[in-house]
């Protein structure tokens, strides 16, 4: 069984317990990296709604469901894989700037995972409200993928509002994981009149907390998340607002992040350039 030792990381980090057979294995040679898919999530922010300053925006959680095979009982904000046929998949708009194809996937999961919908009649407006039967049907049959996004926003004549959504940050799932996503966070604001829920069948549990509630229930151990969940939480620490936070993002530096894993003798060290905080030791078999 493998043990911690050296630098652990906060209680709260979430590890698969298979890495370091699988680290070990991809450092002798004998495990091929598979490609990283291209994935998109969103921090969707609100103020405080009794308007109180001091803990900052709030950002919306969903807890993984304990059953799920990878990151069980981990919070993170809603977001998954680009579907082909959310839109063209197009390069990058240059450098450090995310393809159009991973904001249409954003867009998407925001529906599907939180009842979300940015996106309205034209370039300037947004739709009101999005709880009635009819957009729950089109919901499910996205998440069905019996209905493209594309379609779907075709259909009902409205325009995806990527540009309410800021690049906030992007990590790359390590070489050594099984099931790999090259992954754009980006940051939204709750649009007036529509709310959130928990409408993803992978999570039990949805919230609104503030960075610094998140970040001290991680601290503590109470609340397990992955590298990139608390490490863009913490990113939101300094900001009073949501706004502040949405403007604040053009200074972020979108490099990738990727895991780096080294073998001292027998024990692996596990690290994210940047992100020394996150520093993971583990010895034995």
């Amino acid at each position: 069984m493998a043990t911690t030792s050296g630098d652990t990381p906060p209680t709260g980090q979430w590890f698969p317990a298979e890495w370091p057979d699988r680290i070990r294995a991809l450092a002798r040679g004998e495990l091929t990296p598979v490609p990283a898919r291209p994935a998109a999530t969103v921090l969707l922010l609100r103020d405080p709604a009794d308007g109180a300053e001091g803990p900052g925006p709030e950002v919306f959680l969903l807890r993984r469901r304990r059953s799920m095979a990878f990151a069980g009982g981990a919070y993170a904000y809603p977001g998954g894989g680009v579907d082909p046929r959310d839109g063209d998949s197009v390069a990058a708009r240059g450098n450090g700037t995310p393809p159009d194809v991973t904001a249409l996937a954003a867009l998407r999961e925001l529906f599907e995972e939180a009842g979300v919908l940015l996106a309205g009649p034209d370039e300037h407006s947004l739709v009101a409200d999005v709880t009635g039967d009819d957009w729950e049907a089109d919901r499910r049959a996205l998440v069905a993928r019996e209905l493209s996004f594309s379609a779907f926003l075709a259909r009902r004549s409205l325009v995806p509002r990527g540009d309410l959504l800021r690049p906030w940050a992007r990590w790359v799932t390590p070489e050594f994981e099984s099931r790999r996503y090259d992954t754009w966070f980006y940051a939204a604001a709750l649009p007036p009149g529509q709310r959130t829920r928990n409408a993803s069948t992978e999570a039990d549990h949805a919230a609104w907390l503030s960075a610094a509630e998140a970040v001290a229930g991680f601290d503590r151990g109470e609340m397990v998340m992955m590298p990139p969940t608390a490490a863009t939480l913490r990113q939101l620490l300094p900001h009073r607002t949501a706004a502040e936070a949405l403007a604040g993002a053009a200074d972020h530096d979108l490099a990738p992040v990727l895991a780096r894993a080294t073998l001292v003798g027998d024990e692996v060290v596990l690290s994210w350039p940047g992100h020394e905080e996150f520093e993971k030791r583990v010895s034995g078999r």
